[in-house]
């Protein structure tokens, strides 16, 4: 203090005859009209005359204290300050014995070493232990400071003048970079030569204690506890800490009970009971959390279960509903110190987070959370050094697994309920938004397994088969939720599973297309709104018949058509139509075929486009030629103007039976050509099986001298059928018998024909099955 004293006078004499002079000044011109102008001009020279005295009064104090200062020997050895803050023991320190002496073994060999961890998580308490057991290794003192003293973080300057009043050194002058380093000398000198352990707690910033590193001192030590930036320091041995493992999370639940007031004596052993394991892994096995909550347990004698049961329905209950908080989920949240040392947006973010259950993008969390992209980044990157989140492929990031339910406990205490809905719409409406964009040009960028050639935002196939997990636990939500969604949310909920079922059914996903056209059936907008009903029909009737299931399909389309109204039946009468065609219902297949081209807008090209291929197949199944040939050729033409190769190479396909049966074999010839190269840039097997079936039958009918290239294309095409018995089967063995007896193979012809009649006896091809009998009858009557 007594180096401090000269520096106060000559600033107390200063502000005193600046003060003086202008109270001096004032009354002058206060009193101007009462006195002479001579009065007054004496007032202004007094006042005048007081600064000027206070000035140079004060320079000659802070003359004389400089004087002194650079007169007192510099090598004198200082010796440390009376009660100079000693190492504290830590109150209930319980397990992680494999840490410190982890720590006990890197003080005996390096200078400095640094615990690690986020914030709360215990490094504090693990430092400060191994401190205290191996004290006999620093027999000339433990020293021990906090750098986060009243919850402020202390800077270089403040530290190493902290060190050097425990020391006895001199502090800094100022905190300019040569004078931070003349004081850290000092302390180096000091300490030299001498077995001293310095612990400096809670270092928050590298930055705090880099005038100290590397160290120089032979036989000290310095000790740090703080965040994961310290193991970038130069000179410092990092150890890190984790959370505590169950078991010793339990312990300290249980250590902390046992030094409570207990209000029932006759409590069960926390460490036996399972409850209190599930409790602290739904606190994130934080120790001051856990510790606390064992506390506050046995000293209200409150049940384990009852506490368990609290903490899981603050979460696992949907985010929209209200529950009432209850003392331990309050205690809980009011614990997380990590948590509020967070700056507000970092903490609201974070809240918001929990809403997913699995990673999102930036652009994602930007929608989400109502920010802009580079707001969300400064505040991923706050929440990612402070351990709260983790990141995941394709730059997402998502809530650490282990701090999930405390993420969600915060969520419902700090977000009412409008705002956690109002954050769900737009997590909804940005993924629906985006999910209709990239299902509009799957059939533009091609097939599911071609080289990706976009990047991945533009790119359908990559964002689905990025955001897949996200989207289905969106859409996909839990039992009895989905009756329960916000009205707000349910329009955007319902226009991403629309877009979802449309990349599902792309990529064949057949099992969770129905998943989530059953969800929206058991939702109550589907009771309400029967035009949502029946979408939800009619999707799950085309699963079924891509499935092999006409009747099932036709009874779905059916509910479809009933539950849709006259507006929106044309999609699923069309589809209607095409599965009584599968079932040989060709009269009642023309007849809703052509109510669904009557129901379409003009202005639904592609709907058209494929009302007219249903047509041209059922007009070409009654043997309509000329009238399948018009609905074909329409067809064509739009489905090639649209840019559709799939549709175009389907038209192409039924035209080439259309012309061989007009006996246009040059035309037919041309048609499955054409199909044929369409279909080697679409990945749809069972419909280039049928092409390559129909480009059979046709060469081997006009010209049987190509029955060998013939055969070729039957046989490629049985290969891309299905195990399962069908019509399309049953020919492709009757047409490859066909093959192989004008290749002159008679009895792999009839080995061909009786498979063919057993396949078509199978899938009901009456047709198909007559006409394997009759050859086989015929290749056994005498020649």
């Amino acid at each position: 203090m007594t180096g401090r004293r000269p520096r106060r006078l000559s600033l107390l004499l200063a502000i005193g005859g600046v003060v003086g002079g202008t109270v001096s000044a004032v009354l002058g011109n206060v009193t101007g009209n009462l006195l002479s102008e001579l009065s007054v001009a004496q007032l202004g020279s007094a006042s005048a005359g007081v600064i000027v005295l206070g000035l140079a009064a004060a320079m000659i104090v802070e003359w004389r204290r400089q004087r002194q200062q650079a007169a007192a020997p510099d090598d004198t050895e200082a010796t440390p300050a009376a009660g100079a803050p000693t190492l504290p023991w830590p109150a209930g320190f319980t397990g992680r014995a494999g840490h410190v002496d982890a720590i006990i073994e890197l003080l005996r060999k390096e200078h400095a070493v640094a615990v690690v961890g986020r914030r709360a998580v215990g490094t504090s308490a693990c430092a400060v232990q191994a401190a205290n057991l191996c004290r006999d290794d620093f027999p000339d003192g433990q020293y021990y400071l906090d750098l986060r003293r009243g919850g402020r973080g202390l800077d270089a300057r403040q530290v190493l003048t902290a060190l050097a009043r425990i020391l006895g050194t001199r502090p800094p002058a100022s905190g300019r970079t040569d004078d931070l380093a003349d004081a850290a000398d000092e302390l180096s000198g000091q300490l030299d030569g001498r077995a001293i352990l310095v612990v400096l707690d809670n270092v928050d910033d590298p930055a705090q204690v880099r005038p100290l590193l590397p160290p120089t001192a032979r036989t000290c030590r310095l000790l740090l506890a703080g965040t994961g930036a310290l193991d970038a320091l130069d000179g410092v041995v990092a150890h890190g800490l984790a959370e505590p493992d169950a078991d010793d999370a339990v312990e300290l639940f249980a250590a902390a009970g046992a030094t409570a007031p207990v209000a029932r004596p006759h409590r069960p052993d926390p460490r036996t009971d399972p409850a209190v394991r599930a409790l602290v892994e739904l606190c994130g096995r934080q120790p001051r959390t856990v510790a606390e909550l064992g506390r506050r347990t046995a000293q209200h004698g409150w049940r384990h279960g009852d506490v368990l049961d609290a903490l899981r329905r603050a979460v696992d209950t949907p985010p929209h509903q209200h529950v009432a908080a209850s003392p331990a989920t309050l205690l809980v949240t009011a614990r997380d110190t990590a948590y509020h040392a967070l700056g507000g947006e970092a903490r609201r973010l974070w809240r918001l987070m929990s809403l997913s259950p699995v990673p999102l993008d930036r652009p994602t969390l930007a929608a989400l959370a109502g920010r802009r992209p580079d707001r969300v980044a400064a505040l991923l990157h706050e929440l990612a050094t402070g351990g709260f989140v983790t990141g995941a492929p394709g730059d997402r990031y998502e809530v650490r697994p282990l701090l999930a339910p405390y993420a969600r406990m915060h969520l419902r205490h700090a977000e009412p309920a409008r705002r956690r809905v109002a954050a769900q719409a737009r997590l909804t409406r940005h993924l629906a938004r985006r999910a209709e964009r990239h299902a509009a040009s799957l059939a533009v960028v091609g097939p599911p397994d071609r080289e990706p050639t976009l990047a991945l935002d533009d790119d359908p196939y990559g964002w689905f088969d990025l955001h897949q997990e996200l989207l289905l636990a969106v859409v996909r939500v839990p039992a009895g939720a989905a009756e329960t969604l916000p009205r707000r949310v349910r329009r955007w909920w319902f226009r991403l599973a629309v877009a979802l079922c449309g990349w599902l059914a792309h990529a064949g996903r057949l099992d969770e297309w129905a998943q989530v056209c059953r969800t929206v059936l058991a939702t109550p907008t589907a009771d309400d709104r029967p035009e949502i009903a029946g979408w939800a029909h009619n999707e799950l009737g085309v699963l079924r018949r891509r499935r092999h299931d006409p009747q099932g399909a036709a009874t779905a389309l059916s509910l479809a058509v009933a539950e849709r109204g006259r507006r929106g039946t044309a999609q699923a009468r069309m589809n209607l139509g095409l599965v009584l065609l599968d079932l040989g219902q060709l009269d009642d297949a023309v007849e809703h075929l052509e109510l669904s081209r009557r129901h379409r807008s003009a202005a639904d090209r592609s709907g058209h486009a494929l009302t007219d291929l249903g047509l041209g197949a059922a007009r070409l199944a009654r043997g309509e030629l000329e009238v399948a040939h018009h609905h074909l050729v329409r067809a064509a033409n739009a489905f090639r103007a649209l840019g559709d190769a799939r549709g175009y190479a389907a038209a192409l396909t039924d035209l080439v039976l259309v012309h061989a049966g007009l006996g246009e074999h040059l035309d037919a010839t041309q048609s499955w050509r054409a199909a044929l190269r369409e279909y080697d840039t679409v990945v749809d097997p069972t419909n280039r099986a049928a092409a390559l079936l129909n480009a059979g039958a046709a060469l081997l009918a006009a010209t049987p001298a190509q029955a060998r290239q013939a055969y070729g294309m039957l046989a490629e095409s049985l290969r891309l059928r299905e195990g399962r018995p069908t019509a399309g089967l049953g020919r492709t063995l009757l047409h490859l018998g066909d093959a192989a007896a004008a290749l002159g193979d008679a009895e792999e012809a009839r080995r061909h024909w009786a498979d063919a009649a057993g396949v078509c006896e199978e899938a009901g091809d009456v047709e198909g099955q007559a006409a394997a009998d009759a050859r086989l009858v015929g290749s056994d009557a005498p020649a």
